[in-house]
């Protein structure tokens, strides 16, 4: 166990207070990986497991594309990896809870094999109590490194594999956009493409705004560039990625372009299939609206996070928006695109929420007829300003407003099912299903989980499906 009194000052550790401010200029890099980082990883092989959103599984995806640009391939099991990363999420308490058990679970394989290198990178890493905590009670980490610095990755696998050394550098500040970093793609049918970064929204209960930094848009030219790269190559579905989409381009300076612009462009790049995840209330304006109903390849479904239906609730969090303002944009958008899907996120029990406020909420959920929700208790965030709010709502009665809220949006689910049945559906095919190995599944343009009977030739295909069966969490159809 390394000693208590260990000198945390050495290291480039993550700062809260520097986490919170804007600074008003942007870096724009263009990533080349050097000669002297070019076969290091020869005969060895890398593990990357990821947790959390979309945005982490993107950054893996990068993160792979460097291993391999050095040499190293995809490890088939970690036993067989000279080096695991760990890429992280901070948005609930269970997240880490889940980090922290793994590493005390990976302390053997560094001890079967010393030459390991075990890294924790991503959310967790940008926090400060997290990164201490590493320092004092796990030597046995090697490398840590948060969300704006990952481009570095090839030096701090050098640094600690020749050096021997721990490597600790966790930037406060928010990073540079860095262009042409290589990409090991998880499927070569869709894509995800960051749009922007960080968020500035600052939530009272949320670690984001100081894990991710301010916000950041990549340039249009970029990200129409990949777009089209990912066309010639045959790709039939992107999903723009961003804390707050809604936001994309409201940081240019000398530019009128803005979310809405970014799609209609899009349009037009030949692409099937355009998603985008997340969006924010306060932000989605009519321009995005408009996109719904005029761009075909945009898909009909948008995930857009309520939160709460209260709206004393919805102002102790910092939302921004009332639930009024809430209901005209979901209005605006049936209007544009009546058949849209929508889903959302609800965090129950936040501190200073009554009866009244969740059976508002409940009340909301019931008037919108959301076909499906992430639903949370809240998880106090060191950092945040809602950690320190006073919290007496029971635990049985947290876990009771789960269960309620749970039922109605399960109904939502039922209900977003049962009007396809019978219906031909467009699916993009994934795979087989986990199950079994002669079920299709993929999703339709509605976001729906669909299961078929099919041959592999179909994987990555556009398939017209016939919904037999209408489960609440998936259709079941066959080959139209």
């Amino acid at each position: 166990m390394m000693s208590k009194d260990i000198d945390l000052e050495k290291y480039f550790k993550p700062d809260l207070k520097q986490a919170r401010m804007r600074r008003k200029d942007v870096n724009y890099l263009t990533f080349e990986l050097e000669d002297e980082f070019l076969g290091i990883g020869h005969g060895k092989n890398y593990r990357i497991q990821t947790y959390g959103c979309q945005g982490n599984e993107a950054d893996s995806e990068i993160m792979a594309g460097l291993f391999e640009k050095m040499g190293y391939q995809e490890a088939q099991s970690e036993t067989d990896a000279d080096i695991i990363l760990l890429n992280t999420c901070a948005v609930r308490e269970s997240a880490e809870n889940r980090i922290w058990g793994e590493l005390g679970r990976l302390k053997s394989l560094k001890r079967n094999n010393p030459n390991l290198l075990l890294g924790l990178c991503g959310c967790m890493a940008q926090e400060e109590n997290v990164v201490n905590r590493i320092l004092k009670k796990y030597p046995y980490v090697d490398i840590v490194f948060g969300t704006h610095n990952l481009h570095q990755l090839p030096y701090y696998i050098k640094s600690a594999m020749f050096d021997q050394e721990r490597v600790i550098e966790v930037y406060s500040y928010e990073g540079s956009i860095v262009e042409n970093l290589p990409k090991a793609r998880a499927f070569k049918h869709k894509a995800w493409i960051n749009i922007m970064f960080g968020c500035d929204e600052f939530c009272t209960y949320c670690i984001v705004p100081y894990t991710r930094g301010k916000e950041r848009s990549r340039s249009k030219d970029e990200i129409l560039a990949e777009v089209n790269d990912l066309v010639k190559q045959g790709y039939q579905e992107i999903t723009l990625l961003g804390q707050n989409v809604n936001a994309y381009g409201k940081d240019f300076k000398d530019l009128d372009y803005t979310f809405g612009d970014l799609l209609v462009d899009l349009d037009k790049t030949g692409i099937e299939r355009i998603r985008f995840t997340t969006s924010h209330p306060r932000d989605i304006d009519q321009k995005t609206i408009t996109a719904f109903e005029n761009c075909k390849h945009v898909m009909p479904h948008l995930h857009l996070p309520l939160q709460s239906g209260s709206n004393n609730v919805l102002k102790k969090m910092n939302r921004g928006y009332t639930k009024e303002i809430y209901l005209d944009a979901i209005k605006k958008l049936r209007q544009a695109r009546p058949d849209i899907s929508l889903t959302t996120d609800i965090i129950v029990a936040f501190p200073t929420e009554s009866e009244a406020d969740f059976k508002e909420t409940i009340s909301l959920l019931e008037e919108v007829g959301f076909e499906g929700a992430y639903t949370f208790i809240f998880s106090p965030r060191y950092g945040t300003p809602a950690y320190n709010y006073p919290n007496d709502i029971s635990k049985n009665e947290q876990k009771g407003r789960l269960r309620q809220l749970n039922k109605v949006v399960n109904q939502g689910y039922l209900n977003g099912s049962l009007r396809f049945l019978n219906k031909t559906v467009k699916v993009l095919v994934d795979g087989f299903s986990k199950k079994d190995d002669t079920i299709l599944s993929g999703y339709s343009e509605h976001n729906k989980l669909v299961n078929f009977q099919g041959d592999a030739s179909l994987i990555g295909t556009i398939v017209d499906v016939k919904i037999k069966e209408a489960m609440t969490w998936f259709l079941i159809g066959e080959l139209a």
